[in-house]
């Protein structure tokens, strides 16, 4: 399934379901039901099913991306 954004209609994205955004990401799918109700990831309704575009998977992932430090140099 892709979306068109209301942006532009050359720009489409992927819109998974709730049990694909959870395999994606390695977790149950009440995890992705309780980021969805906690609004903490952007979802699209279609009818009455709960779709997650690509684009917002990737940027909820990317926000919790932790980057391991650097450490220093003996010196």
């Amino acid at each position: 399934m892709t979306f068109a954004s209301p942006r532009s209609s050359l720009e489409l994205d992927t819109l998974l379901s709730v049990e694909q955004a959870a395999e994606r990401l390695g977790t149950s799918v009440r995890f992705v039901r309780r980021l969805v109700f906690e609004r903490r990831i952007a979802y699209v309704k279609v009818g009455r099913h709960v779709r997650i575009a690509t684009r917002d998977l990737d940027a909820f992932i990317a926000a919790g991306r932790v980057d391991a430090r650097r450490q220093r140099e003996a010196g």
